[in-house]
């Protein structure tokens, strides 16, 4: 099932190709919204979800995203040499280590660049692509969407994360597994998709 889900407050809009659907959710014909309209709903109604029906997935894509000032951002899900994951705790939930492109920067310097910054967790090593996450989030009244690329990390650093508390990061902390699934059950929607987007990896 090919699509594409961005995130309002945690609850999705699904652009896609297929017929197949949660019924919980609205369904419209892509070409048949306004896309400001739908985003004052999810504001304005107790919309579970919503999904938007093309025969152009990609062409569909590129013209949702020109509703928005699209932020670039980038992060990673950090391994230690104790197979421990890398979290932050910001806003009541638990996170993984993220930040904005900076103009000219390569993703992939921004991704270590934030988790240093964010953790003082250094000696960053990339292994791969994971996943790409979407959400829509406000600033001046303006909805802008934010396309976060995530990258399957290790590390050999052995000292103890320190929290950016200046960006309001109350915890950094590398977690086991057990620890892990705990946090995923207080964390953002997207998230759990760039866990799942690891393990599908070691299938």
């Amino acid at each position: 099932m090919q699509m594409y889900k961005v995130f309002v407050n945690d609850k999705p809009i699904i652009i896609t190709d297929s017929s197949q659907k949660d019924k919980k959710f609205l369904t419209y014909f892509f070409d048949e919204v306004i896309i400001d309209e739908i985003i004052y709903r999810f504001k304005t109604e107790n919309i579970k979800g919503v999904y938007l029906i093309t025969n152009n997935l990609e062409q569909a894509w590129r013209n949702f995203r020109e509703n928005f000032k699209v932020v670039k951002a980038a992060g990673g899900l950090v391994f230690n040499q104790n197979k421990e994951i890398l979290f932050i705790y910001r806003g009541n939930k638990w996170d993984l280590p993220k930040g904005r492109v900076e103009e000219g920067e390569e993703i992939e310097t921004t991704a270590i660049r934030e988790i240093e910054e964010e953790c003082s967790v250094f000696n960053l090593k990339i292994d791969s692509f994971l996943t790409a996450t979407y959400h829509i989030f406000y600033k001046n009244n303006k909805a802008k969407l934010k396309e976060t690329f995530w990258f399957l990390m290790h590390t050999d650093f052995t000292g103890k994360p320190i929290p950016q508390k200046e960006e309001g990061i109350v915890e950094a902390v590398f977690k086991d597994h057990t620890s892990t699934l705990q946090a995923l059950q207080n964390t953002f929607v997207n998230i759990g998709l760039v866990y799942e987007a690891y393990q599908k990896g070691l299938d």
